[in-house]
């Protein structure tokens, strides 16, 4: 038996680790935390200092059998969990469920996974931090605190299976008021000019300019004038101003900027890139991707050094150092960045390999020159103008870190003019104006946020950390407040007005689609009610800076400036106090609006949260025992926008489409969504039809698909019990007898199956099913 038991938290990590340590290491994983809060009575014990108390969790404790096992058999124990607060409670929890002794453990931590980084680590090995490991209780105290208080409320106040959080719902509210100012702006039209200018170069070649107006015009009017004054005008080359500028490199990957250029670049989640660095920390590529730091290590830096000078020249090498822009970073001591520079590319998945090129580029670029660019702007006057066009061009004449690497940005509100390289042009020379364009153009709202543009909104307030932006972004998406989705825009249109070079102005009108969004986050109407009522009744909670606050007393825990127990004192009896009286006295809320009567017989119609989602619902104001009709929204639709006359159209459902094989194809909503009825068969519908614009040609291409995918499922029913089937499922082919399924082996061909044979495997099922439990009655 080896003398020394490394423990990590994943299979793959001791897989890697365990290459680089020789016989005398054995290297087991925890497979994650082996503890957590019980579920009873907050999991706190408040009284007493606000003592956690924790349990393992039933599948862990066979994990938590063997770690025992062989920690009672080694000599020593290295705990060799992540660096930051995470790991180390993990490594804390390990020595309390295992009951080590102080004197058997050690404590070792790397960024990276290379021999070099292991046997370091081993050479300077150190004691747990318990200030890091009461810094991550807390956050898990606080958490649980603000979640089983607030929950059950929201249950009682709005409706059930709601759940709140300390970080979730100050993340909700950012998107909750997104929404609202989208909601609120009123675009304004403007005309934007642009003008196609010509001239012959030196050689008698013909040349094109285009150049934009500096302004806006206001209106129709406006340019009317305007392009008037352009017919009656000559146009020179006032000035030409020629600037040579450098554009520098982004410093390396944090975990924030890593999801966000990933969400970017590759069209990756947050949890989906976070998940894939895991595997590649994991398998020794790249350093530990849970950090706020941009620092890059000496070791780093010589190596991106030699990887430059070799693969793109001196002089493209240009050291750089980073500041990180947190006061407060602390998860770890580097930037993301390849653990070996020379590695361009790796062995693994597409997306592996994606998010990997990635880290390196931009870990690469941090270390290279400035890129070096000549920004020329030339100014056109009209003599009968006041304003001046501008055309501007940009030449690069160093491309520097470009060689390898320019970062996105999320900003989509920016109109710029194309910079391309300009023709050759000189001061004073003389300009044919070819076309002058007025384009209508809107203001646009604010953006929704995409999962990018929220983690950099979250970073800026300074809610939250490394390791909680794609829990927190997964959470609020699975507890339904919030949809990402892809949303076509609609036809609006816009005027064009065109000054042609015989001085004659054209007026069209065109169509833009406008609206559209792609992968953005849209809150959905729970969402609004319960921001509104956390809002009231608890603003601590929902404060921004508060939220930030918070994280900065968990770092001065970290680092042993303050006291856990304090901490939480401070903030726990005044939050409890309001619980209880939000719980005694707070009104129980629907988000509803009364939008007026139905024309047709006087009904009040409303809109609400109801137990399955929003509704319209229509009541008799002369008969309170009539039974209400309610109507659910459609998917694009508010609550809080709603018209009165967009509700009555919801109530039209379920409609007769038509008549299909001598029966009535109805189209209607139910709880589980559109749906078509046919034949008295239910069929769902597709997200590519509504069911309120449903044609009967499209209502029967989807019942004439259900009836393919059905029989494509069928392979076999037994006349002697049709409750026997032999069908095609999703996992390969199954027999379906009475309410059970059972699966078939893969080495027969299922319609050989006789129906004594599928009597005889459902007979065994049950017998196996019921030794199982008496197994499990006895133990």
């Amino acid at each position: 038996m080896a003398k020394n038991l490394v423990i990590v938290e994943s299979p793959a990590k001791a897989k890697t680790i365990e290459n680089y340590l020789g016989k005398e290491f054995l290297v087991a994983s925890s497979y994650g935390h082996i503890r957590d809060l019980v579920k009873k009575d907050k999991g706190v014990d408040i009284e007493n200092h606000f003592r956690p108390i924790y349990k393992i969790p039933e599948d862990k404790k066979q994990v938590v059998k063997e770690l025992k096992k062989l920690a009672q058999k080694a000599e020593t124990i290295w705990l060799a969990t992540d660096e930051d607060r995470e790991g180390e409670a993990i490594s804390w929890h390990l020595k309390e469920a295992l009951e080590l002794p102080e004197e058997k453990i050690k404590r070792i931590v790397f960024d990276e996974i290379t021999k070099k980084a292991i046997l370091e680590s081993i050479q300077n090995p150190r004691g747990i931090d318990y200030h890091l490991v009461d810094a991550q209780q807390a956050r898990r105290v606080l958490d649980r605190l603000v979640g089983f208080e607030i929950s059950p409320i929201l249950w009682r106040k709005i409706k059930t299976r709601l759940s709140a959080g300390r970080v979730q719902s100050v993340a909700v509210r950012l998107i909750v008021e997104r929404e609202r100012e989208i909601d609120a702006f009123v675009p304004e039209s403007r005309f934007k000019v642009v003008g196609l200018f010509s001239f012959k170069d030196e050689s008698g070649k013909e040349q094109t300019l285009k150049a934009e107006l500096a302004r806006f015009l206001k209106d129709e009017k406006e340019v009317e004038e305007f392009l008037n004054k352009c017919s009656a005008s000559e146009f020179v080359i006032q000035e030409i101003e020629t600037k040579p500028f450098k554009r520098s490199p982004a410093a390396p990957f944090t975990t924030s900027t890593l999801q966000q250029e990933a969400a970017r670049k590759l069209r990756y989640s947050v949890s989906r890139t976070m998940l894939i660095a895991q595997k590649l920390y994991e398998a020794g590529y790249i350093t530990y991707m849970r950090t706020d730091s941009v620092n890059l290590s000496d070791f780093a830096l010589d190596a991106a050094e030699q990887t430059i000078k070799k693969d793109f020249g001196e002089e493209y090498h240009h050291k750089r150092t980073y500041q990180t822009k947190s006061a407060n970073a602390q998860e770890a001591h580097e930037a993301i960045r390849p653990t070996d520079f020379s590695r361009e590319t790796i062995s693994g998945s597409k997306d592996e390999k994606a998010l990997y090129e990635l880290i390196w580029k931009r870990a690469i670029a941090s270390q290279m020159s400035d890129a070096e660019i000549e920004r020329t702007t030339v100014k056109i006057k009209g003599s009968k103008l006041d304003d001046l066009f501008t055309a501007k061009g940009e030449v690069i004449l160093f491309d520097g870190f470009l060689k390898v690497y320019l970062e996105d940005t999320d900003e989509e509100n920016i109109e710029n003019g194309e910079e391309g390289i300009l023709p050759p042009v000189k001061k004073d020379m003389k300009l044919n104006a070819q076309l002058i364009t007025a384009t209508e153009r809107f203001t646009r709202p604010p953006a929704r946020y995409t999962e990018a543009s929220l983690v950099k909104k979250l970073e800026e307030l300074g809610i939250g950390r490394p390791s909680t932006y794609a829990p927190t972004i997964s959470t609020i998406q699975k507890r339904g407040y919030v949809h990402k989705e892809e949303r076509d825009g609609k036809e609006r249109e816009y005027r064009v007005i065109t000054l042609a070079q015989n001085g004659k102005l054209k007026k069209e009108i065109k169509t833009e689609i406008t609206g559209a969004d792609k992968g953005k986050l849209f809150p959905t109407d729970i969402a609004m009610v319960v921001t509104d009522f956390l809002m009231k009744h608890f603003p601590q909670i929902m404060d921004y800076q508060f939220t930030a606050k918070v994280e900065e007393e968990l770092d001065e825990i970290a680092l042993g400036k303050l006291k856990y127990e304090e901490m939480l004192k401070e903030f726990y009896f005044p939050f409890h106090d309001k619980v209880i009286h939000t719980t005694e006295t707070g009104e129980r809320v629907s988000g509803e609006r009364i939008l007026g009567n139905d024309p047709e017989n006087g009904w009040i119609v409303s809109v609400r949260i109801a137990r399955f989602g929003p509704v319209a619902q229509k009541t008799d104001p002369n008969n309170p025992e009539a039974k209400p009709v309610y109507a659910p929204l459609r998917k694009d639709q508010k609550i809080e926008t709603i018209t009165l006359e967009e509700a009555l159209e919801l109530f039209k459902l379920p409609r007769v489409v038509g008549e299909y094989e001598g029966k009535e194809v109805i189209a209607g909503i139910g709880r589980f969504g559109p749906y078509i009825k046919h034949d008295n068969k239910y069929v769902s519908i597709k997200k590519q039809f509504d069911p309120h614009t449903i044609t009967l040609d499209e209502a029967i291409q989807v019942i004439d698909a259900k009836r393919v995918s059905d029989s494509e499922k069928f392979i076999k029913v037994f006349d002697e019990d049709p409750t026997y089937q032999i069908l095609n499922g999703r996992w390969g082919p199954y027999l379906k007898a009475g309410k059970k399924n059972i699966k078939l082996p893969k080495d027969r061909d299922p319609s050989s199956f006789t129906f004594e044979e599928c009597v005889e495997l459902a007979n065994n099922k049950e017998e196996s099913k019921s030794k199982k439990k008496t197994s499990k009655k006895k133990s």
